[in-house]
């Protein structure tokens, strides 16, 4: 059984746990370690996560199991109408390809419908495998972006739609 959770900046140590849980199985073979912790310190900070939660209106959710969090995610309006971003969605390896991340995605999309998005965009290193279970679920490679991330690190990432 699984329950979603909407959060606070008091869930930021959640969040936390699960990114150094999830980001480096994820990323090994994309991304060295190093880039990979300077990421982690970048974006999941106590600073940058209080920043996105209350400044820049990121929701936060955290996906549960019946014993602890394994996922979570995020996201917002963007600046043109009904165009939502799924800023992240992580989930625990352990349940990949059980049909756990469909049912997390899917939460994802009634929470932004109800909102009023008509399309959910994300960005997706283009070397993840995570694109194609996005393809799957029903996003298309809407353009490419390539993005300065500091330390001379480089995020090549599609920027993927799907209209809801």
């Amino acid at each position: 059984m699984y329950r979603v959770k909407s959060t606070t900046v008091a869930d930021i140590p959640v969040i936390q746990e699960l990114s150094k849980r999830i980001w480096k199985p994820t990323y090994k073979s994309i991304l060295g370690p190093e880039q990979v912790d300077y990421m982690i310190d970048m974006m999941y900070s106590t600073a940058s996560l209080t920043k996105q939660i209350t400044e820049l209106q990121h929701k936060y959710i955290i996906l549960q199991d019946d014993k602890r969090p394994i996922g979570y995610a995020s996201y917002s309006p963007t600046d043109t109408e009904g165009v939502y971003k799924l800023h992240k969605i992580y989930l625990d390896p352990s349940y990949q390809g059980k049909g756990v991340g469909r049912f997390f995605l899917d939460t994802v999309i009634r929470q932004v419908k109800k909102l009023g998005a008509t399309i959910l965009e994300l960005d997706v290193n283009r070397y993840n495998k995570a694109r194609f279970f996005y393809e799957k679920m029903g996003f298309t490679v809407y353009n490419e972006k390539d993005t300065d991330i500091g330390n001379g690190y480089l995020m090549e990432d599609y920027i993927m739609r799907k209209s809801l």
